[in-house]
């Protein structure tokens, strides 16, 4: 296996491992609700406070802000577009140094 090839199959496994995580995050967050509601509603414990409604938010909450970065920011910022800033960046600075050598020759003169 060749570099590029190695480099897109440690990618693949990133990706697939991000998923499986989040997959993992959605199914314990979906059973602990599910039980955090049996235990507020059907057991009674602070049955007059509706307390898992405000767990289950503030997980659900977390639970998208996962997915927006597995789906979503990771999907486009992806080792294409780290490579296109490395790229953007490197000719940035070789600009710079191009015209602090022409300033430095003109100084010279």
């Amino acid at each position: 296996m060749n570099a590029e090839q190695h480099e897109i199959y440690e990618y693949a496994r990133k990706r697939i491992a991000q998923k499986k995580r989040f997959y993992f995050h959605f199914f314990v967050f979906f059973t602990t609700s599910v039980f955090l509601f049996i235990l507020n509603k059907w057991v009674g414990i602070g049955k007059e406070y509706h307390w898992h409604l405000w767990a289950t938010l503030v997980w659900l909450f977390l639970v998208i802000i996962h997915f927006i970065q597995v789906f979503i920011i990771d999907s486009f910022m992806n080792k294409k577009w780290e490579r296109e800033q490395i790229d953007r960046l490197m000719a940035m600075q070789q600009k710079k140094l191009e015209q602090l050598k022409n300033e430095l020759e003109n100084q010279k003169k």
